[in-house]
């Protein structure tokens, strides 16, 4: 996508006819190549760099780290020097420091007109910038976490997200984002659990893909992240080794990548920091190139995690030097080293100097991201890096669409986990107590701008955006005078002095609403996030203590849980009247909870992760095999949650009829029409999401239990029926057999329709005939799901 102004031949400053590379007429392949022939071994590695443009790496300005073991690298090479033969990225011109959207957009301007300017072939850099809960930069919209995003169960709502993000970033001259995560869930504890979408592979990879074209749609590239198994490690440690068989690796954790690179498109792919059975991931050509180019034919880029590639040296000694580390990533199929050239500077040109690392590896990565940059539009002659952002003079990253947005999608992801009717709120005293009630940063994931780290040393330029907490929204939703607030303890800190208020407020009242949970931050300046992992699953600090607390007062207690992981709740389990999740709801999270809890909005969140009973259950989710879950004759220990994956109440009622399989048999590559039909049994509106999963009772390797195979979210009016159709294919039943081949076996298939997956309203069996079949790339993905109106 070219930033065409008009302006004639452009800031390439040479004719198309010189430099056939800048004549957008060509085709791109030729194009390419003709820069790569033009190019020095320096000017080819060059592509493959990147450089933190503004950064103290070192944390200045008191700011916070921001990305793991900064401190180890605060001394890089000057930009002028990193940049002298070109450069392949910018790292997060707009992110690195608060700064108004125009202003960073005129700086990055200034930068690819520096970079243009002083070197031979005047080739722009790709501007990458971190947008996981909305552009992470000072003032723009943060949008909810992708774990609350995937309570929603809606991918289109996802998309309309992303595609608003991707917009804002392409209008300050932003080509890449660096997300979404597609990491799947394996251990709760695992500090980063808040930026995923869940436990499920098939849910990940709808909402990730859906993630993905809506910013591949602005024309920003679109990075997967993190390939692969990172949220496998070892007691949930972040970086820790993985231990994991590769059946699992395919079948779970790669799912949602192929899904993401398929059915939406993705142009980039970042690598784990994870090492697997002692292979770090970003030394692995099986990975990188076997699996991602040769199996899944992905013609983008591979960009490294920061650090990564020298990581190989200083952490996972797999490295003698920072050139050895250069060739084992290059090798691996990793084509750009990101947040700031190192190993692919001068250790890696010295090694392909003296012939330790064939100049074609080079020139293979450096095809694709030009070819890259040529997608781009940056290899126009009439290329521009004044963006409209600069032309306009403003730009709002904050507008009211997007907040709208931001509500619409909060609202969506809100949990009612248990309810006796003291839901929705009536007349009478609230008492609103809790460290997450009055907190505004308690909402916003660790990947949003306030909470990331770059804000600290900046605390007179306040949040850059309008984050009304619950105690603003709720006094707003009920009668004048009926909330009276006690924070009673913080988040993290082990002080009492305030739960004796906090019970006088709770004993008081006519409903006493506890808000507990999370304050995200990064490399443990939080309680979720990345680099903070949590021992088991208690509350974080003495929260535990003060949800007893106001418990033992006798007023009716609705427990609301703001947090960007699920903590066992198994210790209150009965208690509460009432029982609230919100995994970081962004900044109209607030606004959203204080909806639900006053009754104007219906909840209709599904869990995308289980509500464990016991804080040392783990590693445990809904994904396993019989002797993954409860079983009594052989351990005296019960993983099964309080609330199971899928599980979420409304202030209305669903009911399920008509079961029905289209055929009893279908042939190992055919289909089945799955359908129900749901009627809204209650007196108010209300969402529904209708899941379907199967189960394979005998297969030649351990099958999960349950398995969730598609989903569609449905909106009936009072006394409304709909019916549900799924087009189940066979190849949704496809696994890697024993000789690590994916198979789709004959047999038999359980098939089954639910609130939940401890839910189940209509099952049957479909028995699958004929050969065993080896299925590959082109297999079926997706489990397509329709609703129309059944009368």
């Amino acid at each position: 996508m070219s930033q065409n102004t008009g302006a004639g031949r452009g800031v390439l400053g040479a004719a198309a006819e010189e430099r056939p590379w800048a004549d957008a007429f060509r085709p791109l392949t030729d194009r390419v190549e003709a820069l790569l022939a033009a190019m020095t071994l320096n000017e080819k590695l060059a592509q493959l760099a990147s450089v933190w443009i503004g950064a103290e790496l070192g944390g200045g300005d008191g700011g916070g780290n921001v990305a793991p073991m900064q401190e180890a690298f605060a001394d890089p090479a000057p930009v002028e020097e990193a940049g002298a033969h070109g450069m392949g990225h910018f790292t997060r011109p707009l992110g690195t420091s608060p700064v108004d959207a125009v202003e960073g957009a005129r700086r990055l301007a200034g930068f690819q007109q520096e970079l243009i300017a002083r070197t031979r072939l005047g080739l722009p850099a790709i501007a990458h910038e971190e947008c996981l809960t909305g552009f992470t930069t000072f003032g723009a919209t943060v949008f909810p976490t992708p774990l609350a995003l995937a309570a929603t169960f809606d991918p289109a709502g996802v998309e309309r997200m992303t595609r608003a993000i991707g917009e804002g970033m392409r209008a300050v001259g932003v080509h890449q984002g660096l997300s979404p995560v597609l990491d799947v869930v394996r251990d709760y504890r695992w500090g980063r659990v808040e930026e995923t979408m869940g436990e499920d592979p098939y849910l990940v990879g709808m909402m990730g893909s859906a993630y993905v074209r809506g910013l591949e749609s602005c024309g920003l590239v679109a990075t997967l992240k993190h390939f692969v198994g990172y949220s496998a490690s070892d007691a949930a440690r972040n970086h820790a080794p993985v231990s994991m068989g590769p059946r699992t690796l395919r079948d779970v954790l790669m799912i949602p990548f192929e899904m993401a690179v398929r059915e939406g498109g993705a142009r980039s792919v970042m690598n784990s920091y994870s090492e697997i059975d002692g292979l770090p991931a970003a030394a692995d050509p099986g990975l990188f190139t076997g699996v991602l180019r040769d199996e899944w034919n992905f013609e983008g880029t591979v960009v490294s995690d920061y650090w990564a590639i020298a990581f190989l040296q200083i952490m996972h000694r797999v490295a003698g030097d920072a050139g050895e580390a250069g060739a084992l990533a290059l090798e691996a199929g990793i084509d750009v080293e990101l947040p700031h050239v190192g190993c692919y500077g001068e250790p890696l040109a010295e090694a392909v100097r003296s012939g330790r690392v064939p100049e074609s590896l080079v020139a293979r990565a450096a095809r694709r991201v030009l070819r890259q940059k040529g997608e781009l539009g940056l290899l126009d002659a009439d290329w521009s890096p004044e963006s409209p952002a600069m032309a306009a003079g403003e730009l709002d990253i904050d507008p009211p669409e997007h907040r709208a947005i931001a509500r619409e999608l909060a609202e969506a992801s809100i949990v009612l986990l248990a309810n006796d009717g003291t839901l929705p709120l009536r007349e009478g005293s609230v008492a609103l107590v809790g460290p997450c009630a009055d907190d505004p940063l308690t909402f916003l994931g660790c990947y949003s701008y306030p909470n990331h780290g770059v804000m600290q040393g900046h605390a007179d330029m306040g949040l850059g955006i309008e984050v009304p907490t619950l105690l603003d929204a709720l006094v707003q939703e009920l009668p004048k005078g009926a909330v009276r607030h006690e924070p009673g303890c913080p988040v993290m800190e082990h002080d009492r002095s305030g739960i004796p208020a906090a019970v006088e407020a709770a004993r008081a009242a006519g409903v006493c609403v506890v808000v507990v949970g999370d304050r995200p931050g990064l490399f443990g300046r939080g309680t979720s996030g990345e680099g903070c992992d949590a021992e088991d699953l208690s509350l974080p600090g003495i929260q535990s203590e003060l949800v007893a607390a106001v418990l033992e007062t006798g007023t009716p207690v609705v427990l609301v849980v703001v947090s960007g992981r699920p903590y066992a709740l198994g210790p209150f389990a009965g208690r509460p009247a009432a029982m609230v999740q919100a995994f970081l709801p962004g900044e109209e999270g607030g606004a959203a909870l204080a909806g639900v809890l006053s009754g104007r909005v219906t909840p209709s969140g599904r869990l995308p992760v289980q509500v464990p009973r016991s804080t040392g259950a783990q590693p445990s989710t809904y994904l396993h095999p019989v002797l993954g879950g409860h079983s009594g004759e052989v351990s005296n220990l019960d993983p099964t949650p309080l609330f199971p994956f899928g599980h979420g109440l409304s202030y209305t009622s669903f009911e399920y009829a008509d079961f029905a399989l289209g055929a009893e048999e279908i042939p190992t590559d055919g289909e089945v029409e799955v359908s129900c039909v749901v009627r809204n049994a209650g007196d108010r509106a209300g969402a529904e999401v209708v899941q379907l999963y199967t189960a394979d009772p005998v297969a030649q390797v351990t099958r999960p239990v349950i398995q969730l195979a598609g989903f569609q979210r449905l909106a009936l009016e009072p006394g409304e029926r709909a019916r549900v159709r799924f087009r189940l294919h066979a190849d949704r039943t496809a696994f890697t057999g024993r000789d690590l081949r994916r198979v789709v076996e004959p047999g038999e298939i359980r098939v089954m329709v639910g609130a939940s997956s401890g839910d189940i309203r209509g099952e049957g069996s479909v028995r699958l005939t004929g050969d065993v079949r080896v299925v590959g790339y082109d297999r079926v993905l997706t489990t397509p799901g329709s609703a129309e109106p059944a009368g």
